[in-house]
């Protein structure tokens, strides 16, 4: 091959064979220092990047960390402290309670992990969603800011204040046909709810003025010695098939609310459930409103309302009318799958 010097741009004529020759001398004169030099630079650029990718997949798991071990510290899983919500069971904290928020997100998270390590993360997308979403859809307040469980929102299920009952069909014609055994049971264990003396046994304390319950399961725990005194309820109880009777959400007893008794605006903490009611006595004058929507109880009759709303229990009647009172049960929300409530059943059983 002839030439006339180094210059690419001389003038003469190339050929394919030179291709090689003239790639490796462009490519040195475009470098602006020695090739060692560049190599050492790259090299050090190389190890930055590397630094830098290591350093953020650490932060990822301390922050994943932190969060599991705030909620180890909270104590536990729970479906809210124990408050006079309509249906005599859990209601949620208030915002900006402790127990809310990251700490039990993360207990969640860890807990469902190990669901998923024991047995399958088959049919796990919606409460996979739910435990790394936060207490509502996005983080945040539910359908028009009136649907906001406080603890657990499992996403895409139907949402409705009210339930058909359809929806839960043999539970609720169970229920119903054993309104009297359930009607001489809260007779057997009733009294004056005066407050001039202190509850009798089984009976907890008036969590709120005018407002009494006697409860056979609490937060997923059967209250045995109550349970003993309501045999026709209990074995109602028994007979039921999607009753909530294995997590920190299911409860199920007496409601008893006196007249000029109310119960402002609150939400329930999970839209994973349904509570149905079970009139038992219903003066005139009482009214549940449900996300806006009014309803009344009936005597013998389930309700079945979606606690997740905003709902309020007034009973207007007069001193003379007598307590309304209600028998209520935490039943499966109708859409959550079989394999969705074993694994939330595991992730909020009730502490040992």
């Amino acid at each position: 091959m002839e030439g006339t010097g180094g210059d690419l741009g001389g003038q003469r004529n190339w050929g394919l064979e030179d291709a090689p020759g003239l790639l490796a001398r462009a490519s040195l004169t475009m470098l602006p220092w020695p090739l060692p030099l560049a190599s050492s630079a790259l090299t050090l650029l190389l190890g930055a990047l590397t630094s830098l990718f290591l350093w953020y997949c650490y932060r990822l798991g301390s922050q994943d960390m932190q969060a599991l071990g705030a909620g180890s510290r909270a104590g536990g899983v729970r479906g809210g402290p124990v408050g006079c919500s309509e249906a005599g069971g859990p209601s949620p904290r208030g915002p900006g309670e402790p127990g809310e928020g990251p700490r039990t997100e993360g207990l969640v998270s860890r807990r469902l992990r190990a669901y998923a390590r024991r047995y399958s993360w088959a049919g796990m997308g919606r409460v996979r969603r739910a435990a790394q979403g936060g207490p509502g859809p996005g983080g945040g307040p539910g359908v028009l800011g009136i649907q906001r469980p406080g603890l657990l929102f499992l996403p895409d299920l139907p949402s409705a204040p009210f339930v058909p009952r359809d929806a839960q069909r043999h539970d609720v014609e169970l229920l119903e046909s054993s309104f009297p055994a359930i009607l001489r049971d809260f007779g057997a264990v009733s009294w004056d709810f005066s407050g001039t003396t202190p509850p009798p046994r089984g009976w907890s304390p008036p969590l709120a003025p005018g407002c009494y319950q006697l409860l056979l399961y609490q937060a997923g725990r059967c209250q045995p010695s109550n349970c003993r005194r309501c045999p026709g309820a209990y074995r109602a109880l028994r007979g039921l098939r999607s009753f909530m009777s294995a997590n920190t959400f299911g409860n199920a007893g007496f409601s008893v609310l006196l007249p000029g008794a109310r119960l402002e605006g609150r939400c329930g903490p999970t839209n994973a459930r349904v509570r149905c009611h079970l009139g038992l006595k219903i003066p005139p004058g009482c009214e549940l409103v449900v996300g806006g929507e009014p309803q009344c109880w009936a005597e013998g009759h389930c309700l079945l309302v979606d606690d997740s709303f905003l709902h309020t229990v007034a009973h207007n009647g007069s001193p003379e009318d007598g307590p309304r009172v209600v028998f209520i049960v935490d039943l499966w929300h109708p859409n959550v799958a079989g394999a969705e409530r074993q694994a939330l059943d595991f992730v909020f059983a009730p502490d040992p």
